[in-house]
């Protein structure tokens, strides 16, 4: 039949039954997105929007509704919540036999004993708030809590792996003053805490880059401050996780989805919304506010078709901590950070040195300028808009990996990418990937003295104290305006 496709439905018991009729989406396409175009034209007098352009953001959403449509056949994925850590000695060697116990008010309660790399991991259901217990009773003779209230803490769980910091030290008064311990285990906080902390700031930092810098590119390039960039991190993730559940692997499901966001949600993007707003000199707060409507249609579009829990990838899900000198970490991070170091630096030596890249500082400059010069402006954003998008892809997969993929994962981290953007300094390169190492590394320092569900006000806090002495941002440059 024109329109239809048949397809075997998955029986209940898991194998074949009966075949079902499944509509068509390429019919859809042509069918629906006019009448969506139509709609978003009538929701948007005064003609800021004309039908042309609404009949493409029309076609936008239909290609996203159809890349999604076969998420609810695909499996879900097993949870990957859990709650981890590693217990070292004063003197960096592993403690082993410590027993902690996680539970919460709806009557979970699991635990776990640290092994003899001093790894412990606890499985949780789903995240939230739970409560963490340690047997100090079971801790080696000469070593005691840092702090006396982590026997007993609450902590607040968003999903993914938490690692839980717990600073232990010489003596048996737990670092209180009776002990005789030093100034130094007096305050709680450890040598080898403040080097775990670094580390895991280092690895946030180079997350935060990986998008920083592709909004960097759009802002530097259009002007544009996009607000939807943070569902590109979230798409990226869930088309990796769509491939993933699909039978592929994830080395291979990754690079696929890299492609997938950067042509699809990039090119694409750029070539339906972007190119024709800017041909009609639609005004850059009419572009903005249309980035943040094409956010919340694509947030939820996955929350549609994913659902609202955490999600995770059928490889790597768990992996056993591995110390590295004073610090620990899993593999996949460090793998997912070689990786995004390489990409990044790639990057960078694109827009330094290759013809392109140079045609592109030249449009962040001067657009009337460069296009006078013979540069096709078009093309250059075009291109800027598909490496963006790449970045953005591999960053919510790096993300998705070593936390969890949730609907509103872009949205959690939209705000940090602005503040590493504006902290180094709007439109600048080098000022994205600076910014975003401060600012991750600022976040994980600050859990020292404030709560760790407060950790980005830290680093909010930090851009506008540097914005008063900078407003340019730190490897910004000063502009006259007027």
């Amino acid at each position: 039949m024109h329109g239809t496709t048949d397809l075997p439905a998955a029986h209940p018991s898991g194998g074949l039954g009966r075949e079902v009729t499944v509509p068509d989406l390429g019919v859809i396409g042509h069918v629906w997105a006019p009448g969506l175009g139509r709609v978003l034209q009538l929701l948007t007098p005064g003609g800021i929007v004309q039908r042309r352009i609404a009949s493409r953001i029309g076609m936008l959403l239909v290609a996203v509704v159809a890349l999604f449509g076969v998420a609810a056949m695909a499996p879900a994925s097993a949870a990957g919540d859990a709650v981890i850590g590693t217990l070292t000695g004063p003197d960096g060697s592993p403690v082993t036999g410590v027993a902690i116990t996680v539970s919460n008010e709806a009557g979970f309660s699991g635990s776990a004993t640290s092994d003899a790399q001093g790894n412990f991991r606890v499985e949780i259901p789903e995240g939230g708030t739970y409560a963490i217990e340690i047997d100090v009773t079971t801790l080696p003779a000469g070593i005691s809590l840092a702090k006396p209230e982590d026997a007993s803490r609450e902590l607040l769980i968003l999903g993914g792996e938490k690692k839980l910091l717990v600073p232990l030290v010489s003596g048996e008064g737990g670092g209180t003053a009776e002990s005789g311990t030093s100034s130094g285990s007096d305050s709680g906080v450890t040598g080898q805490q403040v080097v775990q902390l670094l580390a895991d700031g280092i690895m946030l930092g180079i997350l935060i880059a990986l998008g920083a810098l592709g909004l960097n590119l759009v802002f530097g390039t259009t002007g544009l401050t996009n607000f939807a960039h943070g569902e590109l991190i979230t798409l990226g993730a869930f088309v990796a996780l769509l491939f993933n559940t699909a039978g592929l692997h994830i080395v291979i499901a990754a690079p696929l989805s890299v492609i997938v966001c950067a042509v699809v949600f990039g090119w694409g993007q750029n070539k339906v919304l972007w190119k024709p707003l800017r041909k009609r000199k639609t005004g850059l707060i009419a572009a903005m506010i249309v980035s943040i409507g094409l956010a919340i249609v694509l947030r939820y579009t996955v929350s549609l078709f994913f659902g609202s829990g955490p999600k995770t990838f059928e490889q790597y899900a768990g992996q056993a901590g591995i110390n590295i000198g004073p610090f620990s970490t899993t593999p996949k991070q460090l793998v997912l950070a070689a990786i995004a170091v390489v990409l990044l630096a790639a990057t960078v030596i694109w827009v330094q040195r290759s013809r392109i890249g140079k045609a592109t500082r030249a449009v962040s400059d001067n657009p009337a300028l460069a296009s006078a010069t013979g540069i096709d402006v078009e093309r250059v954003i075009a291109v800027v808009w598909t490496v963006a998008a790449g970045l953005a892809a591999y960053a919510g997969i790096y993300l998705g990996m070593t936390q969890n993929s949730i609907w509103n994962m872009g949205q959690r981290i939209l705000l940090v990418l602005f503040a590493a953007v504006i902290l180094g300094g709007l439109g600048t390169v080098y000022g994205a990937l600076v910014g975003a190492l401060v600012v991750g590394v600022f976040i994980q320092l600050t859990t020292l003295v404030i709560p760790p569900e407060m950790k980005t006000v830290g680093a909010l806090f930090l851009m506008i104290l540097i914005l008063l002495v900078r407003p340019q941002g730190l490897l910004g440059r000063r502009e006259r305006v007027g």
